[in-house]
């Protein structure tokens, strides 16, 4: 009978794994989001969990992910946080997310503890979990970024503002100002900030903001500022609030200097540098209520933050929206107004390109790297086939291997050469339509040759 029930029970372990790979489970040997104990200081008693992707980078970077009211680290990274740990695979980043212990599972960004650096509130764990994530897993001290929905959103705001020589960027989905939900009866609701009643001018907002962290006068963090027009949970006013609070403390003017509309109900604005890593950027939702992020929204942020390229950004200013080195963004071209993209989203070598609507997608995301290539899909490189000189000769992605005919120089003027044939990247008789063949050609000058970072 014993016999039975181990043959029974060794059958049943076998089916089970059996059905796991069948219907893609990890296996045991995966990465796992993993709880980590006893890492530092942690006066309000957070859950600490790990994400460390199978294949890390040599250095990687660090998102410190928060979740929304009533979350928790699973849910957060099995549900609307999932596209970031899809990416982790991807780029090799490593994932630290806070997970609250009290009873509202809401993250203070409320009490005077919790809006003072270091001053013993849920930020002071948070940094403590930076600290233990940084010294075992070699982490690019300038790619430390943080993200976060609704209550996570209100902790990405503090924590770049309390510690900004630690944050590199944030990208907040559905917040409020740092310093908005400030109470002094203990509560962690201010429902007049949740309300959109608490209307401050820019420099009252950049004060409380730097009332977080007195006397520095160091670099503050990029911040990409999201908003549903129709949020009756945190009012959509406090998405003018955070614009007025990060443009001030960057010194920069509220009036955009960069609008678009990646979608039909998305409103775009750039203030500072208007590439994909611009030092602000808010995007606006029309018609959507308190939901973000939706579908295809976290791509944004993956490549305003930096997670999808081994390169830091330059903290300082540009004005200029022509291609630059060291940014990961789409290609749109001046005259037709839509991207440079892999034809089907193919990742096969030989893959053609085409100009088609930028939609944010993996195929139409392109590094520019310091050896001169452009980069997408991480390891491939845009191509011009067979080394040819010749004009007409077809652009495609291969395998990066460093030769010239992987090299691309991006000119002040828009325009983009390929160094080994000294020809520019061009759309094939002037398209302007989706499927329009991209090739080399002749420097000219026309609006066909001409593209810049979106």
């Amino acid at each position: 009978m014993k016999r039975m029930r181990e043959t029974v029970l060794t059958a049943l372990v076998l089916c089970l794994a059996s059905a796991a790979a069948l219907i893609g489970l990890p296996s045991a040997s995966a990465a796992a989001l993993t709880r980590v104990t006893n890492f530092g200081n942690n006066p309000t008693n957070l859950n600490m969990y790990v994400y460390v992707p199978d294949r890390v980078a040599a250095q990687p970077a660090l998102l410190v992910l928060t979740h929304y009211c009533g979350g928790s680290a699973g849910a957060i990274f099995n549900g609307n946080g999932r596209d970031y740990v899809t990416a982790a695979d991807r780029y090799g980043y490593v994932i630290v997310i806070p997970e609250v212990t009290r009873t509202e599972k809401c993250f203070d960004v409320s009490t005077p503890a919790a809006l003072r650096r270091d001053g013993g509130g849920d930020s002071t764990g948070v940094m403590s979990m930076v600290a233990w994530a940084r010294q075992r897993h070699n982490v690019d001290p300038a790619r430390i970024v943080v993200s976060g929905f609704s209550s996570g959103a209100m902790m990405t705001n503090v924590l770049a503002a309390q510690y900004p020589d630690v944050f590199a960027a944030g990208s907040a989905f559905s917040g409020v100002p740092a310093g908005c939900f400030a109470t002094t009866n203990g509560s962690l609701w201010n429902s007049q900030c949740s309300g959109g009643q608490l209307i401050k001018t820019a420099q009252q907002w950049g004060d409380q903001a730097r009332a977080m962290y007195p006397g520095y006068t160091g670099r503050r963090p990029r911040m990409q500022l999201w908003h549903g027009t129709t949020d009756t949970t945190l009012h959509y006013n406090n998405f003018g609030e955070e614009i007025k609070q990060w443009t001030n403390l960057h010194g920069l003017s509220q009036t955009p200097a960069f609008t678009d509309q990646p979608q039909s109900n998305w409103t775009r604005t750039r203030y500072g540098t208007t590439t994909t890593q611009a030092t602000i950027e808010g995007i606006s939702i029309s018609g959507v209520g308190h939901q973000l992020p939706m579908s295809g929204q976290l791509a944004y942020a993956i490549s305003f933050l930096g997670l999808d390229g081994g390169t830091s950004p330059s903290p300082s200013p540009s004005p200029s929206p022509s291609p630059s080195t060291g940014t990961t963004s789409a290609l749109k071209g001046t005259a037709s107004g839509r991207c440079l993209d892999v034809s089907g989203a193919s990742q096969t070598n030989g893959a053609t390109l085409q100009i088609w609507d930028c939609n944010g997608q993996a195929n139409q995301r392109w590094t520019s790297t310091a050896a001169g290539e452009l980069r997408v899909y991480g390891g491939k490189c845009l191509d011009v086939s067979g080394g040819s000189t010749t004009d007409g000769a077809a652009v495609l992605i291969w395998d990066c291997n460093g030769q010239n005919n992987q090299k691309w120089r991006l000119n002040s003027d828009g325009s983009i050469t390929a160094v080994g044939a000294n020809k520019c990247l061009d759309v094939s008789n002037y398209g302007t339509a989706n499927g329009s063949r991209v090739h080399i050609w002749a420097c000219h000058g026309g609006a066909n040759q001409k593209w810049t970072r979106v």
